[in-house]
């Protein structure tokens, strides 16, 4: 199960406007120590940026959003996440905009506490020339709203 909200207090001087995604815990994504194994983690971050990319940034049903690519992500997983009922909150950020790139910022918690803080540098990525390309003014503008 997956859903998307916007996080309380967003864009006010307690910080940038977050996007949440909840992730479901599932059996599957468990390790031999009974807890979610470190790779399925960052899937929980790839689904959270999916969902502030393809779906957050839609207008009227089209994406504001052209071809992406990862160029570095970096997580300190500060806790282990473990079997539960209730969904994660996977919640991403903005942290700089640049001609050709961003950066996103992510935590995955709950009320009690952060489980995983990671970063991401996401390039734009002309698919004809296989070469980066520069973020357009409507992805900028869109960006900025969560900075």
């Amino acid at each position: 199960m997956t859903q998307t909200e916007e996080a309380a207090g967003t864009g006010t001087e307690t910080g940038p406007r977050r996007h949440v995604h909840l992730a479901q815990v599932r059996y599957a994504d468990l390790d031999p120590q009974h807890h979610v194994n470190n790779v399925r983690m960052l899937t929980y971050l790839e689904d959270a940026r999916i969902s502030f990319l393809r779906f957050s940034g839609a207008v009227e049903g089209e994406e504001v959003f052209g071809a992406m690519v990862v160029a570095r992500q970096e997580a300190d997983y500060v806790a282990p996440l473990l079997p539960r009922s209730e969904p994660v909150r996977v919640e991403l950020w903005v942290t700089e905009v640049r001609n050709a790139s961003f950066s996103l910022a992510y935590e995955i918690l709950d009320d009690d506490r952060v489980y995983l803080r990671a970063r991401t540098v996401i390039v734009g990525f002309d698919v004809a020339t296989q070469r980066a390309r520069r973020l357009n003014g409507v992805e900028r503008a869109f960006l900025g709203q969560y900075i």
